[in-house]
């Protein structure tokens, strides 16, 4: 696309332009409606919702309890003001055109219960959202919900001058980078362990959303990490055992706004985002939203660098009161050099047990700028909701995706040749992976006798087609890991240049390789108040997977048919603010049959079985939301080697997860804001193969990943006196040692534990923001892993942000 073409100044001239444009088109009818809210206290009354009766307009009030309504027409209207605890606010306001009316408001204490009719979409509060209508695939609130999930805010992502996903999920407890997006076909994106199980980020507005390369924060609203093996819900193509992570995207909203944003820091970065919002006619049915940003960074090493280009525009239309359309498009070209990633030894003794053995220079990152690859993405919703009554809705989605690998790839081997050497390997990709999913899900809400029934009836059509392309693997020479390089032959030396690689690349033969599969489902998910406040979940998912493997060979075709439960059980003894929880929860995974020389060995999928149990709390008027559980997950049906045979694989292997967790996200004071989390995780291999390195009986797997994980964040803005709207913040991690290697085969490698501390000082009024973030406070030199790899992580840096709102 010509997009992907352009220079950062056409890029930046474009965004200004259009802003500049739209500030003009809209400024015509620049009549506003203001306010601040506050409660019988005198405290922001932060997250509430404003309903202009009879109209379009609604908004969310922000973290001082403001308000703000902007392009409003002339005309009498009734401003609508609801919170759970106090009395219905309703304000008579006359407006005329182009004036500006401003509102003092306050709530009072209500006498009775009321209902909540709160509506979290597109809002700026900084508590965790109270409901999600993703992880259940149908509205429900957090305090009703049987599963456990997490979530990170964008204002967090602001506040943290997040500039790349990875770095969002430190918010979250049991949740652990094992290294960052590589680009490579297939599997680029980056890796995470959660709960002691591997998961990719591959779900976008609770669909597919897959990449082999990274994804930008510009247009998160929200990530929410949906814990346990959530299969019946989301299917055995997208299914991890810890969970799940799902992108929540930014929505079109009524009127207009705009942000622009840049960024600068240590290692060359330089970030600019821009993020518009228009109503596109009269009567505010249709709205547009853009969001774009440009990044630029190096490596903290001696080579490496990344560079993205991101454009997601976004349309929704409002036919009438029963029918909408949503239509989300996210464009992505990114390019960028492998990061480091030392592999240590899969097959013999270890030649290193600890860093200090390895002794690794972490400046070098034996690449060049040169040799890098490109991950175009594009991804596409369609979404259509229709009101079928008062208790059904009808909700048909569509997405379409691709991602592309295409240039060099390089990993760094341990040669197991007892000589202390790594040797640089590469090949050049050429690959292209395209899916497609389809669901229409009915959403009721009715009631049988005095239970209420909400449900959701769901069928899912899913298809990945990945297309493998390029050269074969090349060394290129050995290198130790302090930088000393040792040639195949001095004679005839090769040298890390892209003319040097492509010589030797060119020796070798072209890889084409197309496979295939797709996957039909269908589910229903009931949740039941059995009374008001003991509620029962109860979902169940039939999976058919019809897997083509290499189109071209009929006799690698393979289909399974999995069942997947789920139960749940919920009861409030403070209704809306206390409840305690269990579930049982289901995930499997479609088994690729195996070669030998008696044939073709089918396998049955593979299971993981969850049972959790715990506590979730919402108190203090909001202003107190934490979570406290116990898990266990029981994984069965691991491949293990036939002893008889070496060639042939055996089926019965298990593995086993447990563990504690505990989130809390709290504002004890104004202008006080507390995220914390803390999660133990023991896994091991119950029943194993003691030749299988990655299936050790009684060890902990490689991908695991440490122990004890520790998250904080806490951020101040003084309300009042000589320091009004400035603040800092302050926080960190914490992770145990982390054994990437840990097999009697083997030998062990343990990365050690490490903490890591962050800050920030900012100012911020309604208008724009002014912030300065130091991140690895100590400069601590520090590692993640798993799969027998080190990675190693960025030292001290620092981030100045400007944002800017119109």
């Amino acid at each position: 696309m010509a997009f992907f073409n352009l220079r950062i100044p056409h890029f930046i001239f474009i965004i200004c332009l259009f802003l500049i444009s739209a500030t003009n088109t809209f400024s015509q009818n620049n009549g506003k409606i203001k306010g601040k809210i506050t409660t019988s206290d005198n405290e922001p009354a932060v997250g509430v919702n404003v309903i202009l009766k009879n109209s379009k307009y609604s908004t969310v009030t922000n973290e001082e309890g403001v308000f703000e309504f902007n392009r409003i027409k002339t005309n009498n209207y009734i401003l609508l003001v609801s919170l759970p605890g106090y009395e219905t606010l309703e304000q008579t306001v006359n407006f005329e055109n182009g004036e500006t009316t401003s509102l003092n408001l306050q709530l009072k204490v209500s006498n009775k219960q009321l209902q909540e009719v709160t509506i979290y979409n597109n809002n700026k509060a900084k508590l965790f959202p109270k409901q999600s209508t993703y992880v259940s695939k149908m509205p429900l609130k957090n305090i009703e919900n049987p599963q456990v999930y997490n979530v990170v805010t964008a204002d967090l992502l602001k506040e943290q001058a997040i500039t790349n996903f990875e770095d969002a999920l430190k918010n979250v407890p049991g949740i652990q980078k094992l290294w960052e997006s590589t680009g490579a076909a297939g599997n680029g994106g980056s890796y995470y362990t959660l709960r002691g199980f591997e998961t990719q980020a591959k779900i976008v507005n609770g669909l597919p959303g897959l990449t082999n390369g990274s994804l930008d924060p510009a247009n998160i609203e929200r990530i929410e990490v949906i814990k346990g093996p959530s299969g019946t819900l989301f299917g055995s193509s997208l299914v991890c055992y810890g969970g799940f992570i799902n992108t929540v995207t930014k929505k079109p909203y009524s009127g207009f706004g705009a942000e622009v944003s840049y960024l600068a820091g240590s290692f060359g970065l330089n970030r600019v985002t821009a993020d518009v919002n228009t109503s596109i006619d009269e009567s505010d049915n249709v709205a547009i939203r853009v969001n774009a940003a440009f990044q630029t960074e190096n490596s903290f090493q001696d080579a490496g660098f990344r560079t993205s280009y991101f454009l997601a525009p976004v349309l929704s239309y409002k036919v009438n009161e029963k029918l909408s359309f949503l239509i989300n498009t996210e464009f992505m070209q990114e390019e960028k050099t492998t990061p480091t990633i030392l592999f240590l030894g899969r097959s013999k003794p270890l030649q290193f047990s600890n860093l200090e053995e390895l002794n690794y220079n972490t400046k070098l990152s034996f690449t060049i700028n040169d040799l890098s690859i490109k991950n175009p993405k594009y991804n596409l919703q369609a979404l259509m909701n229709y009101k079928i009554s008062d208790q059904w809705t009808s909700q048909t989605a569509l997405s379409r995706g691709s991602t592309k690998s295409k240039g060099y790839y390089s990993y760094i081997n341990d040669n197991q040749n007892g000589d202390g050497d790594f040797g640089i390997i590469i090949t050049k990709e050429d690959s292209f992976t395209t899916t497609t999913d389809i669901q229409q899900n009915f959403v009721g809400d009715f009631k049988i006798g005095s239970m209420r029934n909400r449900i959701v009836i769901g069928l899912d059509y899913f298809q990945k087609n990945v297309m493998y392309g390029g050269t074969e693997w090349v060394g290129v020479y050995n290198v130790t890991p302090q930088g000393e390089v040792r040639q195949y032959d001095e004679n005839n030396p090769n040298y890390l240049t892209q003319s040097s690689v492509d010589k030797l690349l060119s020796a070798t033969d072209t890889s084409n390789y197309n496979s295939r599969n797709s996957t039909y489902s269908a589910y229903a998910s009931d949740v039941m108040n059995i009374f008001p406040k003991l509620i029962a979940m109860a979902s169940l998912r039939i999976d058919y997977f019809d897997n083509e493997a290499d189109i071209t060979n009929e006799k690698d075709d393979y289909d399974q048919t999995a069942l997947s439960p789920k139960f749940g059980l919920l009861y409030q003894p403070i209704e809306d603010k206390l409840s305690l929880f269990a579930n049982y929860m289901n995930g499997f995974k479609n088994v690729t049959p195996g070669n030998s020389p008696t044939g073709i060995q089918n396998f049955e999928p593979e299971h993981a079985n969850q049972l959790e149990f715990g506590i979730k709390a919402n108190l203090l008027n909001d202003k107190l939301n934490a979570t406290v559980s116990y898990y266990d997950i029981k994984v069965a049906n691991l491949l293990t080697a036939d002893p008889a045979d070496i060639k042939r694989s055996l089926q019965g292997g298990e593995a086993q997860s447990k563990g504690f967790e505990f989130d809390l996200n709290a504002s004890p004071a104004k202008g006080l804001h507390i995220i914390a989390g803390y999660s133990y995780n023991d896994s091991k291999v119950t029943k194993g193969d003691m030749k299988n390195v990655w299936l050790e009986e009684g060890k902990r797997p490689m991908w695991s990943g440490p122990e004890n994980l520790v998250n904080l964040w806490a951020t101040y803005k003084f309300n009042n006196g000589a320091l009004k709207d400035f603040g800092f913040g302050f926080g960190g991690n914490y992770a145990s040692e982390n054994a990437v290697v840990n097999s009697v085969t083997l030998g062990k490698f343990v990365l050690p534990s490490y903490t890591v501390m962050n800050s920030s000082v900012f100012y911020g009024s309604n208008k724009f923001r002014v912030a300065l973030n130091i991140n690895n406070i100590a400069n601590k030199e520090y590692f993640n892993g798993g799969w027998a790899t080190v990675n190693p992580q960025k030292p001290r840096n620092v981030v100045a942000s400007f944002t800017y709102k119109f």
